[in-house]
């Protein structure tokens, strides 16, 4: 039987406020926003979600610019107590702070709807630099970062509320946490954009799943692409038309999201949307942010060789090669991997790699090394979607770890879980072209 992830309050909700908006019976006076249909979660300062963001804005997609103009016009619903530069490549600090000369140019208009919104100024003092180097397999550094210990700063906080660090690029800033202060693990919730960002970050990533299985964290593979993928894409939603419409001249923040992208993407977004349209400490119940099933089994291959295309792999898990060495020079090497460049450690006599593929096809790599019986060597893995029934067992290893629902149902094309965010795609528009008419004059 598939899953029906629409509660029946929800689907009155999404009835309202569809003919309201067609038929006109409702107009922009009498709704100030799509709140009146899903009330948000939070609605008193004390019970705002306490909200991290871990991003690589000016790394390797501008959506990241979108998501960040886009959670800075929800900023008087949420506690953001930080936000982190965590990049793939050159994004730093200073990307961050050009969203936020934006956001102080809408600012007066913004306060006069919302005298929640923080300050520029606020927003400067708790923006920090994540981790700059890639980390190999090894997952963690001997010495943290700025924004590593910003977090644990955080969270010993005297604050009985948890603490939601949304990962929107690199997950080492998080492995370092866990790994210098297992001490708050309790106080954390962790949302984890995946998918192609694990790529980046396989040695982190497993090192969380090997030494903190007990985190609370929901690993979002393929789920968030619901946000720009699936839905109703006609008209006013069309991913061009509406950022055309309904974005381009609306402020600075308006200005600033054009010129990175020219249509709807934004997909970290679903991160902070199911703590304001959902239920935060159950993320197996409907949300703007997505639905959610219990982990199965981490996937994770191991191999002492090369491997060929004919060895499969689960989409979006670890392999890990350990090739043995025949020498006791220093050996450096790396796997590279389409645009991916691997480092590999030395561990008990082998170069280790590990590698985590995006997508449900082949994936051919080449390593290069000083030492001879490496360099040039070539193999092949193949990724293919897991059956939906593995998600019927859930690991107990895992108790509070959650991921995409692989009911084939929910699935946007290859993208599994996508449905239960695309579904919404109308209802959080409409919200946010009520949120980017905040940055014009009233």
């Amino acid at each position: 039987m598939s899953r029906k992830p629409i509660r029946v309050n929800y689907v009155i909700a999404v009835l309202t406020l569809s003919i309201s908006f067609f038929t006109g019976c409702v107009s922009s006076d009498e709704v100030e926003t799509a709140e009146q249909y899903f009330p948000p979660t939070v609605n008193a300062p004390e019970s705002r979600s306490r909200v991290i963001i871990s991003t690589d804005v000016g790394g390797t997609d501008n959506d990241d610019f979108q998501s960040m103009v886009h959670v800075l016009l929800y900023a008087d619903m949420l506690d953001i107590e930080g936000i982190i530069s965590s990049p793939h490549g050159k994004g730093r600090v200073q990307d961050v702070h050009s969203v936020i000369d934006c956001y102080e140019q809408d600012y007066p208009n913004l306060v006069a709807h919302s005298a929640g919104y923080p300050t520029p100024e606020a927003l400067r003092a708790i923006t920090k630099q994540g981790a700059l180097d890639f980390i190999g397999p090894e997952g963690v550094s001997q010495v943290g970062s700025e924004g590593s210990q910003w977090i644990i700063d955080c969270a010993r906080r005297d604050d009985p509320r948890p603490l939601h660090v949304l990962v929107w690029g690199g997950i080492e800033d998080l492995a370092q946490v866990l790994h210098d202060a297992p001490d708050i693990i309790p106080k954390l919730r962790a949302y984890f954009i995946g998918g192609p960002n694990k790529k980046w970050s396989p040695g982190a990533y497993n090192y969380i799943v090997n030494n903190h299985p007990d985190l609370w964290i929901i690993e979002a593979n393929s789920t968030y692409r619901g946000w720009f993928v699936g839905g109703n894409q006609l008209g006013d939603w069309h991913p061009k038309y509406f950022v055309y419409k309904h974005i381009k001249g609306h402020g600075a923040l308006g200005s600033y999201f054009l010129s990175k992208m020219d249509e709807i993407k934004m997909g970290d977004t679903p991160s902070y949307m199911r703590l304001l349209y959902g239920v935060p400490e159950d993320p197996s119940q409907p949300s703007w942010g997505g639905q959610y099933v219990r982990a199965w089994k981490r996937p994770y291959l191991e191999f002492d060789r090369l491997t060929t295309c004919a060895d499969t792999i689960e989409l979006f898990g670890i392999l890990e090669l350990n090739l043995p060495l025949d020498t006791a020079n220093v050996v450096t090497a790396n796997m590279v991997v389409e645009n991916q460049t691997l480092p590999g450690q030395v561990v008990d006599g082998t170069m280790k790699f590990v590698f985590s593929p995006k997508s449900p096809r082949e994936f051919h790599y080449t390593i290069e090394s000083n030492d001879i019986s490496l360099n040039g060597k070539t193999g092949c893995i193949t990724a293919y979607i897991p059956p939906a029934d593995l998600a019927s067992t859930p690991d107990p290893a895992f108790p509070n770890w959650w991921t995409d629902d692989l009911t084939p149902d929910l699935a946007e094309g290859d993208h599994s879980g996508a449905k239960t965010i695309s579904q919404f795609r109308e209802e959080f528009l409409s919200d946010f072209k009520i949120r980017m008419d905040r940055c014009l004059p009233r």
